[in-house]
């Protein structure tokens, strides 16, 4: 499998990002390449806002661009590191119930039931 850490893209607003924050970030979020072949790109926004409680200061968001729709998750805890690992939960969770879905629709094919009868057209000879 090719390297996928320039696909990941981290930002931050009033966070300094340090290197073993963006390790964190990178390492955590490579397991979900693993889930989802189609997945063009992540982006992860990690925000320090202190208007919010204590509890809720560190805010992780993280938009997966897939083919269809994007997957938006945002998590709010006291601290950053947690905050990252719960996206990641949370995306996670997200990516899979996503490929089951699209699993399920292609096994429960069902027949299409026209209400009007159809006018009988004579095969030419």
């Amino acid at each position: 499998m090719k390297d996928r850490k320039n696909d990941v893209i981290i930002s931050g607003n009033n966070v300094e990002l340090t290197e073993a924050l963006r390790d964190a970030v990178l390492s955590k979020f490579g397991r979900l390449f693993s889930h989802e072949s189609g997945i063009i790109r992540i982006r992860v926004e990690l925000t320090c806002d202190k208007t919010r409680s204590a509890v809720e200061q560190n805010v992780a968001r993280g938009l997966i661009e897939i083919k269809g729709n994007d997957m938006v998750v945002s998590v709010a805890s006291a601290d950053i590191y947690k905050s990252i690992d719960l996206l990641v939960d949370k995306l996670d969770r997200k990516l899979r119930r996503h490929s089951r879905l699209i699993i399920v629709k292609r096994k429960q094919t069902h027949e299409v039931d026209i209400p009007a009868s159809l006018p009988k057209v004579a095969v030419p000879e």
